[in-house]
């Protein structure tokens, strides 16, 4: 598969979930990806490493963010406990604490790695709970979401080799027999 194909499919998917609202979702200001390289190229996760790859999926999920005016968290791979990369601002607004670490491609994953050098003024921050996720790879990045997360099947379902996962979070349903979760009487 083409570096430009991939990217496009990256970005199709992330614009396609970010397009979501209703049915409970609201707007998605944060969106964090997970993405395994060595299984868009065909390989097992985390013995094929494609920093190219990473770039071309980090660059169509940063251009789907800037368009829908969402935040983006880049998760990390597991030998930097899936520490998640984000813009300082993005870190500074949500109250994140800020962990020292540079990934790299065998050290925190080829997309990781990608979107450091593409962003502005880039840190890695431990945890977020992101409004939407994208999980390219089967990542696993559930430990990154919202309490509720609801899975959403795309139009995209693969990239290269890859199977592509996402989900939307709402808020929590509250409440007993009385309780009512719209406006309408």
């Amino acid at each position: 598969m083409e570096l430009q194909e991939i990217r496009d499919l990256a970005e199709r998917a992330a614009r396609e979930l970010l397009a979501l609202e209703g049915r409970g979702f609201r707007r998605a200001e944060t969106l964090v990806v997970g993405c395994s390289s060595s299984e868009i190229v065909g390989g097992r996760i985390g013995h094929m490493s494609s920093p190219e790859t990473g770039k071309a999926v980090a660059e169509g999920v940063l251009a789907a963010c800037r368009a829908a005016g969402c935040e983006a968290a880049f998760q990390c791979c597991e030998h930097l406990n899936r520490a998640l990369v984000v813009e300082r601002a993005t870190a500074r607004r949500l109250g994140l604490e800020e962990v020292w670490v540079v990934p790299r491609p065998k050290a925190g994953g080829s997309l990781a790695s990608a979107a450091w050098k593409l962003m502005e003024d880039p840190v890695c921050v431990e945890f977020i709970r992101a409004d939407a996720g994208l999980d390219i790879g089967e990542t696993l990045i559930g430990m990154h979401l919202r309490a509720v997360a609801v899975p959403v099947r795309l139009s995209v379902r693969e990239i290269g080799s890859a199977r592509v996962a996402a989900a939307r979070t709402r808020p929590k349903l509250v409440g007993g027999e009385r309780a009512r979760y719209t406006e309408e009487d």
